[in-house]
């Protein structure tokens, strides 16, 4: 899965993908907990993993599924609460998935994931595939306890895991240097046996690298790795919320925006491969993909109240699980 020509393109191509899914989704159809800013640490990860492998995602999630290659009108199309969306419009913004690309699910449970991606892991290890899962978290996920239950249990069994944090270095207000009593995340792998990396991720190909590593070690048999992606959240926690309070400076924000975005970084690599016209019509084509599922969002129908029914249990004489009368 080494990064040619043609893989570096597809690279440039989702990442900016999750920059305009998301601009789009602020123009016309307001919705928070945005990852503007971390398309690199997700499309340099999700690039290290094949189409079977398992994923799971957070409450800040539009990008993991567009990381992963999933297909962009049905995603927006559930984000706008369709019927042609990928989850026929029950799912929306924080429960986004895709089977069909290992995509298990989002979790607006912050810490949610990591029980999931460690049983998809143990999973994998009983059939003896050789399929890995990755799991997206954020900084303040570290401090829950199912963070340490699933990582020691993948250490122990030796699953194939990698537990990738997006450390953008706030949880929603806090900075992590006021909420953890090490803020060198990846450290703590070292309680646990395991290899514990952290690489800058704005940089999609040094991601990339560190990611497919961890990949590798993982199909061989040798367990999980944890990764801890340095990135940076340009717009607030949710677009939605308004914070009472200054948390981090204008001159940081802009400092991020301005020298550390991770798609203007890698479109100039690009640039000096000579790839400029390459680059271009990417991102004519990608302006154009997302218009078109815009249009596709808007002029699909609302989901019908019989498709509730699809998305629950029922018991063996077919009345629905909750008991009489629902």
């Amino acid at each position: 899965m080494s990064l040619d020509r043609a893989r570096q393109l597809e690279m440039f191509r989702r990442m900016l993908r999750i920059r305009l899914f998301e601009e789009a989704l602020i123009a016309h159809y307001p919705v928070g907990h945005l990852s503007i800013g971390q398309e690199g640490a997700i499309a340099g990860a999700c690039m290290a993993l094949r189409d079977d492998d398992y994923v799971t995602g957070t409450h800040r999630s539009h990008g993991h599924p567009i990381g992963k290659g999933a297909e962009i009108a049905p995603l927006m199309a559930e984000i706008f609460g369709k019927r042609t969306g990928i989850c026929k419009g029950l799912g929306g913004s924080m429960h986004l998935t895709d089977t069909k690309l290992g995509l298990i699910c989002e979790s607006a449970i912050v810490g949610g994931g990591f029980p999931l991606a460690t049983g998809a892991g143990l999973s994998a290890q009983v059939r003896g595939s050789d399929q890995v899962s990755l799991c997206f978290f954020g900084d303040g996920a570290v401090n829950q306890g199912t963070f340490s239950e699933s990582v020691n249990m993948g250490a122990v069994w030796k699953l194939p895991v990698i537990y990738f944090c997006e450390n953008n270095g706030y949880a929603v207000t806090t900075p992590v240097e006021k909420s953890h009593g090490q803020p060198e995340i990846a450290r703590r792998a070292d309680g646990y046996g395991i290899p514990g990396v952290v690489v800058d991720g704005q940089d999609a190909e040094a991601v990339h690298a560190v990611t497919l590593e961890a990949v590798e070690r993982a199909r061989a048999g040798e367990g999980p790795t944890l990764i801890e992606a340095k990135t940076y959240r340009f717009d607030e926690h949710s677009n939605r919320l308004a914070i009472p309070i200054e948390y981090r400076s204008k001159e940081e924000i802009e400092h991020h925006r301005k020298e550390r975005d991770p798609i203007t970084l890698y479109r100039a690599v690009l640039q000096a491969r000579d790839l400029l016209s390459e680059v271009e019509a990417i991102e004519e084509e990608v302006r154009k993909t997302i218009d078109d599922a815009v249009e596709f969002a808007k002029a699909s129908p609302e989901p019908e109240m019989s498709d509730l029914w699809d998305s629950m249990y029922v018991n063996p004489i077919g009345a629905p699980v909750g008991g009489e009368g629902l």
